[in-house]
């Protein structure tokens, strides 16, 4: 994989030109729009085949696979312009595989909201070891209520994503509340009660394993909140399912905040199978602007988790998003807008302005003027960033990465996954 970083005067077919790559192909990767337009300072994932396949008639991704001792799965996650579908036609090139090996194995676990748009989910889970949809949560009365998560459960099964139950205590109003939090923490019979709930839930649905994700915790409910996690993994591991549990971005055991102070990362990476350490939001709809996860920031939270956690457990959290923030930033009064980073380019494109790029943050950024003349600061991921906290996994032993979200669409975060690692 090489990443290009367009330059005044690039063109599809002239970038393609220089790496000897199908400018076709470029193009869908990279989801490049029909006029060809690209933006100054954008980026494109480039890869190159090894060994393709022109399908004949009668030639199915099963029968290609085969062939060639690969899985349908890896077909997928070699070819992006499939999304996830397996239709072919006479002529069209499938790529096996490509020149450039990856650089270890590691486990991807994707977030979805049901109202996923069911192409772009077809489309991304492929390259996901685990689908998990957002979110279980809890009732007033202690009782577990599901999403309409029954499309997703399906993409999974038919791309071979491990389902993954994700309970928090988001409430029907689509908040997480400390007090349904402490209704579970220190009531024994509402405990057991949630427990039996989620017991059956995993059974009939057909689960690999539970993602617990309890934010907003007053200080007290520390040691309660990893006793009952400790609880669902001596429950739920001896049934042959994992737990994990998702963890604020801490970078010292002191930390002071409603977000920090109740996640005990010693104790709650003792209590579970692994943790998603939510590594993102340091740019965010009602601060000021700035990257969603600068590199710097991003490190002291790992430095500090591998003093508490084995760093076979844990999960770094990737985001897959964007904010826009018109000027001039008022606190208390100015909202961005999150964007997806798919929308970011298209912004630059049509805008005319260039994307710039924070070294120190590993960040790409640019500023526009609406048709009102108000100007606007975008900050965003693209496949430099993206790759530069993917590297993160190898280099300090992770599990994987789990990507908050999938809701979004681009697609260089997908080559860029499976370009530097086998996905388990």
């Amino acid at each position: 994989m090489t990443i290009h970083v367009v330059n005044i005067g690039d063109s599809i077919d002239s970038i393609a030109a220089v790496y000897g790559v199908d400018p076709f192909r470029l193009a869908a990767d990279n989801e490049v729009p029909a006029s060809g337009a690209l933006a100054v300072g954008q980026t494109l994932v480039v890869r190159f085949p090894k060994v393709i396949h022109a399908v004949r008639a009668g030639d199915t991704l099963s029968s290609i696979a085969a062939a060639y001792g690969v899985t349908v799965r890896s077909l997928y996650q070699n070819n992006w312009a499939l999304g996830g579908v397996p239709d072919l036609d006479v002529g069209m090139d499938i790529v096996i595989s490509y020149e450039e090996p990856p650089i270890g194995a590691a486990s991807f676990n994707g977030y979805a909201y049901p109202f996923i748009d069911r192409l772009l989910l077809d489309a991304v889970t492929p390259y996901l070891t685990y689908l998990t949809p957002f979110t279980y949560g809890i009732t007033a009365e202690g009782a577990l209520f599901p999403p309409e998560d029954d499309a997703l459960l399906l993409s999974a099964r038919e791309h071979g994503a491990l389902p993954v139950l994700h309970l928090s205590t988001y409430t029907e109003n689509e908040q997480f509340d400390s007090e349904r939090a402490a209704l579970i923490l220190t009531d024994q019979a509402a405990q057991a009660r949630l427990i039996a709930d989620i017991e059956q839930v995993l059974r009939e649905k057909g689960f690999a394993g539970l993602d617990v994700d309890f934010e907003f915790l007053p200080a007290y409910l520390a040691t309660p909140y990893a006793e009952f996690l400790a609880r669902l993994h001596r429950l739920f591991g001896a049934q042959g399912y994992f737990v994990w549990a998702a963890l604020a971005p801490k970078t010292s055991a002191a930390q002071r905040g409603l977000l920090y102070e109740a996640h005990d990362y010693a104790a709650i990476g003792s209590a579970v199978d692994a943790v998603l350490l939510m590594t993102y939001e340091w740019g965010y709809t009602y601060g000021p602007p700035g990257p969603v996860s600068p590199l710097p920031q991003v490190r002291e939270v790992l430095d500090y988790a591998i003093t508490e956690i084995p760093a076979a457990k844990i999960f770094l959290g990737l985001s897959n998003y964007g904010y826009d923030w018109p000027l001039p930033f008022m606190e208390g009064e100015t909202k961005a807008q999150s964007i997806s980073n798919q929308r970011a380019i298209e912004l630059a494109i049509e805008h005319e302005v260039a994307i710039q790029y924070d070294e120190t943050a590993q960040a790409p950024f640019f500023h526009y003027a609406d048709p009102g003349g108000t100007v606007h600061e975008v900050w965003f991921d693209d496949a430099r960033s993206l790759s530069a906290r993917l590297r993160l996994i190898q280099e300090y032993g992770f599990q994987g990465a789990g990507i908050w979200n999938v809701m979004r669409p681009f697609s260089q975060l997908y080559l860029a996954m499976s370009s530097l690692y086998n996905i388990r």
